[in-house]
Protein backbone atom coordinates (compact mmCIF):
# COMPACT_ATOMS: atom_id res chain seq x y z
CA UNK A 1 0.00 0.00 0.00
CA UNK A 2 1.39 3.59 -1.06
CA UNK A 3 1.21 6.32 1.44
CA UNK A 4 1.70 10.10 0.65
CA UNK A 5 3.87 11.66 3.14
CA UNK A 6 3.56 15.34 4.02
CA UNK A 7 5.77 17.40 6.29
CA UNK A 8 5.11 18.15 10.06
CA UNK A 9 7.18 20.90 12.04
CA UNK A 10 8.48 19.62 15.44
CA UNK A 11 6.92 22.66 16.35
CA UNK A 12 3.03 22.06 15.04
CA UNK A 13 3.16 18.04 16.64
CA UNK A 14 4.70 19.49 20.12
CA UNK A 15 1.45 21.94 19.75
CA UNK A 16 -1.52 19.66 19.12
CA UNK A 17 0.00 16.11 19.60
CA UNK A 18 -3.39 14.73 19.54
CA UNK A 19 -4.87 15.91 15.97
CA UNK A 20 -1.60 15.01 14.57
CA UNK A 21 -1.90 11.25 16.16
CA UNK A 22 -5.97 11.31 15.37
CA UNK A 23 -4.92 12.09 11.15
CA UNK A 24 -2.55 9.08 11.42
CA UNK A 25 -4.87 6.67 13.16
CA UNK A 26 -7.95 7.48 11.96
CA UNK A 27 -7.50 9.11 8.51
CA UNK A 28 -4.41 7.23 7.34
CA UNK A 29 -2.19 10.36 6.68
CA UNK A 30 1.32 9.56 6.83
CA UNK A 31 4.16 12.55 8.27
CA UNK A 32 7.50 13.66 7.69
CA UNK A 33 8.28 15.18 11.49
CA UNK A 34 11.11 18.59 10.35
CA UNK A 35 12.80 19.59 13.41
CA UNK A 36 15.03 22.68 12.57
CA UNK A 37 14.43 21.83 9.04
CA UNK A 38 16.15 18.02 8.56
CA UNK A 39 13.60 15.27 8.39
CA UNK A 40 13.95 13.55 12.03
CA UNK A 41 11.41 10.77 11.95
CA UNK A 42 8.11 9.77 10.60
CA UNK A 43 4.10 8.87 12.06
CA UNK A 44 2.18 6.14 9.88
CA UNK A 45 -0.33 3.90 10.78
CA UNK A 46 0.19 1.09 12.24
CA UNK A 47 -1.71 -0.76 9.51
CA UNK A 48 0.79 0.21 7.01
CA UNK A 49 3.22 -2.01 8.52
CA UNK A 50 0.57 -4.66 9.03
CA UNK A 51 -1.62 -4.81 5.70
CA UNK A 52 -3.42 -7.86 6.53
CA UNK A 53 -4.60 -6.93 9.81
CA UNK A 54 -7.94 -4.80 10.21
CA UNK A 55 -6.41 -1.18 10.89
CA UNK A 56 -10.05 -0.68 12.85
CA UNK A 57 -9.85 -4.09 14.41
CA UNK A 58 -6.64 -2.62 16.00
CA UNK A 59 -7.27 0.79 16.90
CA UNK A 60 -10.77 -0.55 18.46
CA UNK A 61 -9.52 -3.35 20.92
CA UNK A 62 -6.05 -0.85 21.77
CA UNK A 63 -8.98 1.82 22.61
CA UNK A 64 -11.27 -0.63 24.66
CA UNK A 65 -7.98 -1.22 26.28
CA UNK A 66 -7.01 1.89 27.60
CA UNK A 67 -10.49 2.88 28.45
CA UNK A 68 -10.18 0.46 30.89
CA UNK A 69 -6.85 1.93 32.25
CA UNK A 70 -4.80 -1.10 30.40
CA UNK A 71 -1.13 1.16 29.43
CA UNK A 72 0.26 -1.66 26.81
CA UNK A 73 3.22 -0.53 24.91
CA UNK A 74 3.34 -1.50 21.41
CA UNK A 75 6.28 -2.67 18.84
CA UNK A 76 7.10 -4.75 15.96
CA UNK A 77 9.14 -7.96 16.43
CA UNK A 78 11.86 -9.22 13.90
CA UNK A 79 9.19 -10.72 11.63
CA UNK A 80 6.70 -7.52 11.72
CA UNK A 81 4.64 -8.69 13.86
CA UNK A 82 2.72 -6.96 16.54
CA UNK A 83 3.99 -7.07 19.81
CA UNK A 84 1.33 -5.73 22.43
CA UNK A 85 2.97 -5.85 26.06
CA UNK A 86 1.54 -5.22 29.59
CA UNK A 87 3.41 -5.28 32.71
CA UNK A 88 2.79 -6.76 35.52
CA UNK A 89 3.51 -7.32 39.51
CA UNK A 90 3.62 -10.96 40.35
CA UNK A 91 5.36 -11.89 43.62
CA UNK A 92 6.96 -8.84 44.83
CA UNK A 93 8.80 -8.49 40.86
CA UNK A 94 7.63 -7.36 37.39
CA UNK A 95 6.59 -9.51 34.62
CA UNK A 96 5.58 -8.64 31.37
CA UNK A 97 3.23 -10.33 29.12
CA UNK A 98 3.96 -10.00 25.35
CA UNK A 99 0.97 -10.91 23.16
CA UNK A 100 1.89 -11.62 19.65
CA UNK A 101 -0.55 -10.80 16.79
CA UNK A 102 0.21 -12.51 13.79
CA UNK A 103 0.06 -11.75 10.33
CA UNK A 104 -3.48 -12.50 9.22
CA UNK A 105 -5.22 -11.29 12.91
CA UNK A 106 -7.75 -12.05 14.11
CA UNK A 107 -8.18 -15.02 11.67
CA UNK A 108 -4.67 -15.85 12.77
CA UNK A 109 -4.51 -16.58 16.53
CA UNK A 110 -2.35 -14.69 18.92
CA UNK A 111 0.70 -16.10 20.60
CA UNK A 112 1.05 -15.12 24.45
CA UNK A 113 4.64 -14.67 26.06
CA UNK A 114 5.48 -14.12 29.65
CA UNK A 115 8.98 -13.36 31.35
CA UNK A 116 10.37 -13.97 33.40
CA UNK A 117 9.40 -16.97 34.00
CA UNK A 118 10.56 -20.75 34.35
CA UNK A 119 11.11 -22.97 31.35
CA UNK A 120 10.34 -25.94 33.26
CA UNK A 121 6.74 -24.29 33.84
CA UNK A 122 3.48 -26.65 33.15
CA UNK A 123 1.28 -25.44 30.25
CA UNK A 124 4.17 -23.91 27.93
CA UNK A 125 3.99 -24.66 24.43
CA UNK A 126 7.37 -25.74 22.62
CA UNK A 127 8.52 -21.78 21.89
CA UNK A 128 8.01 -20.73 25.37
CA UNK A 129 4.04 -19.21 24.54
CA UNK A 130 1.75 -19.59 27.28
CA UNK A 131 -0.98 -22.37 26.91
CA UNK A 132 -3.61 -20.33 28.15
CA UNK A 133 -6.78 -22.58 26.84
CA UNK A 134 -6.90 -25.00 23.90
CA UNK A 135 -6.13 -21.37 21.80
CA UNK A 136 -6.22 -23.36 18.50
CA UNK A 137 -9.42 -25.60 18.79
CA UNK A 138 -11.75 -22.79 20.19
CA UNK A 139 -10.41 -19.36 19.49
CA UNK A 140 -13.11 -17.26 17.59
CA UNK A 141 -11.96 -14.05 15.73
CA UNK A 142 -15.38 -12.57 16.42
CA UNK A 143 -15.73 -13.20 19.68
CA UNK A 144 -12.39 -13.06 21.25
CA UNK A 145 -9.92 -10.10 21.29
CA UNK A 146 -6.45 -8.72 23.05
CA UNK A 147 -8.81 -8.12 26.15
CA UNK A 148 -9.76 -11.97 26.18
CA UNK A 149 -6.05 -13.16 25.68
CA UNK A 150 -4.82 -10.53 28.26
CA UNK A 151 -7.31 -11.78 30.93
CA UNK A 152 -6.16 -15.24 30.14
CA UNK A 153 -2.73 -14.76 30.53
CA UNK A 154 -3.67 -13.24 34.01
CA UNK A 155 -5.41 -16.26 34.91
CA UNK A 156 -2.82 -18.33 33.86
CA UNK A 157 -0.65 -16.12 35.65
CA UNK A 158 -2.36 -16.27 39.03
CA UNK A 159 -2.16 -20.03 39.00
CA UNK A 160 1.88 -20.36 37.82
CA UNK A 161 2.31 -18.02 41.37
CA UNK A 162 0.38 -20.91 42.74
CA UNK A 163 3.08 -23.58 40.82
CA UNK A 164 5.71 -21.56 41.82
CA UNK A 165 5.13 -22.16 45.68
CA UNK A 166 4.05 -25.93 45.83
CA UNK A 167 4.60 -27.30 42.14
CA UNK A 168 1.08 -27.80 41.87
CA UNK A 169 -0.12 -26.81 39.15
CA UNK A 170 -3.99 -25.39 40.47
CA UNK A 171 -6.83 -27.31 38.60
CA UNK A 172 -10.34 -25.23 38.32
CA UNK A 173 -13.70 -26.99 39.99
Amino acid sequence: MHLDFNTLSMMKLRSSPGEALDKVSKEGKAFIIERNGHQEACLVPVWYFLPDIPKDRISNELEILHQKGEKPSLRFSDNHELEILFKECLMNYEITIRIVLPHGYPNNVPKIYASPIRKDAPHLWHDGALCIFGIMATWNPGKHNIGTVLDLSRKWLSKYSEWEKNEIWPVEG
